[in-house]
């Protein structure tokens, strides 16, 4: 769901006149909050460290600092959008070099305010979906990794111990059992294939075969054979067959076409 939190704005002028002109325009805006005022340049890069607002409408020509001089202080990556609101015309095209959102020059209408105003809830809007989004895959792949064990326990010579996922090469299927390679070293487990590859991460530990499962990692090459199959070499040697219903899906992990 997209954040609905109001757009919070700081004002930015040395007249008062114009900083209540802004203000009442703003006001009629329900989703917009006025969260601060300022009137020079000094004032404005306090606030907008303090005060963190999303949008600035901010005068060009002040004491202490003109607004260009705000952009340098702040810098560009963390400024927030910004409105220039300027008697003056001829920084125009130097306000865009610095990605200012838009330009109103005084005096302006209602009509000319409330574009800017559009052009900046838009901004918003976009950012605040991109966030959310990015949000929810970051969620996701925390959920999906949660679910992957990281180690099996091995009990093995009348000893137990832990063998870190990373450290297998590859999984066969052995009667109801499987068998874990490790280096040189195999271990028996007492659990069916399917539940190991449910607890294991699919994008590092494909599914090649009904009976196999491959670290991914440990793949050296894949192996063309005699009528159109395929078999996967590892790291070692070892070769072990690819199955067609799961060449696809090896094919997708690898970047390539099976």
């Amino acid at each position: 769901m997209i954040n609905t939190r109001k757009i919070r704005a700081l004002i930015v002028d040395d007249e008062s006149l114009a900083r209540r002109h802004i203000r009442r325009m703003v006001g009629r805006e329900s989703d917009i909050e006025v969260v601060g005022e300022c009137a020079n340049g000094r004032e404005a890069i306090r606030a907008i460290k303090e005060l963190s607002p999303d949008l600035v409408f901010l005068d060009v020509q002040m004491p202490e600092g003109d607004g260009f001089s705000v952009f340098e202080a702040i810098g560009t990556g963390a400024m927030p959008m910004v409105i220039f609101v300027t008697a003056y015309d001829q920084y125009a095209l130097r306000a865009f070099e610095v990605n200012a959102l838009d330009y109103l020059l005084k005096p302006f209408d209602r009509s000319r305010f409330d574009k800017a105003l559009q052009r900046a809830k838009s901004r918003m809007l976009a950012e605040r979906k991109e966030l959310n989004e990015r949000a929810l895959a970051i969620l996701e792949e925390l959920k999906a990794r949660s679910n992957h064990i990281e180690r099996l326990l091995i009990k093995s010579g009348g000893r137990a111990f832990f063998l870190k996922v990373d450290e297998i090469d590859w999984i066969e299927a052995e009667g109801k059992y499987v068998r874990v390679h490790a280096g040189r070293e195999s271990y028996l487990l007492r659990e069916a294939i399917s539940s190991i590859e449910s607890q294991l991460d699919p994008k590092k530990f494909p599914r090649i075969h009904r009976s196999t499962i491959v670290n991914i990692e440990r793949i050296r090459e894949l192996q063309s054979l005699f009528n159109n199959e395929y078999q996967v070499v590892l790291n070692d040697g070892t070769e072990l067959a690819l199955s067609h219903s799961y060449r696809k899906k090896l094919g997708e992990l690898l970047g390539s076409q099976l």
